[in-house]
């Protein structure tokens, strides 16, 4: 059946996931088990230290997490943020959506977003190394004689060219308290922290064969350059997180170019992690090394961070996120305003991590009645489709457009979203404020 002949669930409904994702929540809920018993390596953290963070996580307030110290001379995002791209939150920098009306399919490099967690760090290619170690590589590499890899090296491999979004997990967490009223915290994000690029590397699946990947190996994790992560008091050690290596060699790239561009700074160069459709932590920049390990592995971003807490998910918290979720955007300012008579055109982009988009609806009274968009792109798993709609208010006031989009896997963004103490993965419908006049 065509995308587009894919019926629309009543909104809300939560249908079944495609088979590989259901396979991806096994294998997460297995390595949650290993962990709780006290099988699996937690990188740089105790055990015993990791369930009291968890523990802590479970009671998060609203409180924004604290930011990490630097110099004060030292910015945390090397490019120009000007004020009518970008909304600034701290280390971090949200894109507005009116500044991509027009862009085309991939976000410009000037205009995507950054998530850091500390300040970007400015390296160059020719002192850069990628190190593979581990247990999961034959001969057992260590830290200290790790197999390695030179910026000129990576690139002499055969390459391949994705087009991808890298969206963080965090993406629309101010809509719990706006919307629902839910008390969450970390960084407010609307619906800005996502871009689509297209993204030029090494499949990483290549180079961990070529460092000599053991049949031992269960997973794999990179590690960034920038600073090490201060949270609480606590050092956490540099960003890490751990991907099953299942995912590691499907679709996963070592990319050293963005939109036909080396990597700019603040996305990674010289060298990210790109992980196509999986919360945006898993796309670690800055990369530097690679543990390759032959037991389960685990790391304050797959422990504390990236999972659901709360009441309505276990005590101990979800699996660790792998999946983005599904969510649609206007590329308007909030508040913009229409003239009464007069034929707009609304436009707009919707994406998921389960699968290309098949339908998007646009509601302009409110959500009292919808309408289809039309749809501008081949709907494409790992990216966002285009879409418009056009639209003749004829009484003056306020209103709220909406849309709802839903995927090729069937899923629908419901009404509202379960909430969870960190405010992850919001997927409902966005109330977009407007003023006719």
């Amino acid at each position: 059946m065509p995308p587009s002949a894919v019926p629309p669930p009543r909104p809300g409904t939560r249908p079944e996931t495609r088979p590989e994702t259901r396979l991806e929540t096994a294998y997460d809920r297995r390595r949650l088990r290993q962990w709780l018993a006290g099988e699996a390596k937690a990188d740089g953290v105790s055990r015993r230290h990791l369930l009291t963070l968890l523990a802590a996580t479970a009671a998060a307030t609203a409180l924004p997490a604290p930011l990490p110290a630097r110099a004060a001379d030292t910015p945390a995002i090397v490019k120009p943020l000007p004020p009518e791209w970008f909304i600034q939150h701290g280390t971090n920098a949200e894109t507005r959506w009116e500044a991509l009306r027009g862009t085309g399919h991939h976000t410009p490099n000037e205009l995507f977003f950054v998530r850091n967690h500390t300040a970007t760090p400015v390296l160059t290619a020719h002192d850069w190394r990628l190190r593979l170690w581990g247990s999961g590589l034959r001969g057992s590499p260590g830290e200290d004689k790790p197999v390695e890899f030179g910026y000129d090296d990576l690139r002499a491999l055969p390459s391949v060219t994705r087009t991808a979004f890298v969206e963080c997990a965090g993406n629309g967490r101010a809509y719990y308290t706006t919307q629902q009223g839910e008390t969450v915290s970390g960084t407010p994000w609307t619906l800005g922290a996502i871009g689509v690029a297209r993204w030029r590397g090494v499949p990483l699946a290549d180079v961990l064969r070529r460092a000599g990947l053991s049949s031992r190996a269960v997973d794999v994790q990179p590690r960034g350059l920038d600073a090490e992560y201060i949270s609480g008091g606590e050092n956490l050690g540099r960003v890490r997180r751990p991907l099953p290596l299942s995912k590691a060699l499907h679709d996963v790239l070592l990319a050293y170019e963005m939109n036909g561009e080396p990597l700019p700074h603040d996305h990674g160069y010289p060298v990210r992690v790109l992980v196509p459709s999986w919360v945006g932590i898993a796309s670690i920049k800055w990369v530097g090394d690679i543990e390759v390990s032959a037991q389960p592995l685990f790391s304050p971003w797959n422990t504390t961070f990236y999972r659901l807490f709360g009441p309505s998910h276990p005590k101990d918290g979800s699996a660790p996120l792998t999946r983005q979720t599904i969510k649609s955007a206007f590329e308007l300012a909030n508040g913009a305003t229409f003239r009464a008579g007069e034929r707009h055109v609304l436009h707009g982009r919707s994406w998921s991590g389960a699968g290309a988009i098949a339908r998007v609806d646009v509601s302009t009274d409110g959500g009292t009645s919808w309408r289809p968009a039309r749809l501008h792109d081949r709907p494409r798993p790992d990216t966002w489709t285009r879409w418009s709609l056009t639209w003749t208010p004829r009484t003056p006031g306020t209103t709220h457009l909406l849309a709802r989009a839903t995927d090729t896997a069937a899923r629908t963004q419901p009404d509202t979203t379960v909430p969870n103490t960190q405010g992850y993965l919001f997927d409902a419908v966005v109330r977009h404020p407007v003023t006719v006049v």
